[in-house]
């Protein structure tokens, strides 16, 4: 499985490749950062985002792409720009047909370094260690990438045999039909009244 990691920021968009499967040592196939400077147009710096994805896309051919799942911060202004960073990877992956799968901060934390509060230290301190690297990458964001694409290669089987779990389920299960409803009695006849003497009584008149 080859998969490329995107951490989306509008300034500086990490980008990291790694190929592997579960169980067995991973290997990194590049790394990097996609920068735009601040100065520029928001339009003009999403372009240089989505043409460096795409040189990405095409030197590595990777069968899956991980994107950061963008979370609610306390800076709107930076939750927008990583907003929407992420929805140009997305866009530059659906494009070629690739599935695309998000991960929060704190599942790739989990599954690199076994804490969901881990800081980004631990996180580049891991992934050099399970990548075999000499040095943690830098900046962080890339280091961030290739947690990605490690989190996902990790996830990816329990979380395909879900999937197929559920379909199995829904396709085996017999379908519910509605329960046919009580016979109703037949509605008992009517008899006149009687009086205590015998006669019979109608409405207005004794007989």
């Amino acid at each position: 499985m080859r998969v490329l990691g995107v951490d989306p920021g509008l300034t500086r968009c990490g980008v990291g490749v790694v190929e592997g499967v579960a169980g067995r040592p991973l290997r990194m196939l590049g790394v990097g950062v996609i920068r735009t400077g601040a100065d520029a147009a928001a339009a003009d710096r999403l372009v240089l985002i989505e043409r460096g994805i795409e040189e990405w896309l095409d030197a590595h051919r990777p069968e899956f792409v991980a994107v950061e799942r963008v979370f609610s911060q306390h800076n709107v202004r930076t939750v927008m720009g990583t907003a929407q960073a992420s929805a140009v990877a997305m866009l530059c992956a659906a494009r070629r047909g690739l599935p695309v799968a998000l991960h929060t901060p704190s599942e790739v934390k989990a599954a690199v370094t076994g804490s969901g509060r881990a800081d980004k230290a631990q996180v580049g301190s891991m992934v050099t260690r399970l990548l075999r690297l000499d040095a943690p990458p830098k900046p962080a964001d890339a280091a961030d990438a290739l947690a990605l694409a490690i989190c996902h290669i990790w996830r990816a089987p329990a979380a395909n045999r879900l999937q197929q779990a559920v379909a199995a389920h829904r396709t085996t299960s017999p379908a519910r039909t509605p329960s046919p409803a009580p016979p109703s009695s037949p509605a008992r006849p009517t008899t006149p009244a009687r009086t205590p003497g015998g006669a019979r009584t109608t409405k207005g008149r004794t007989s």
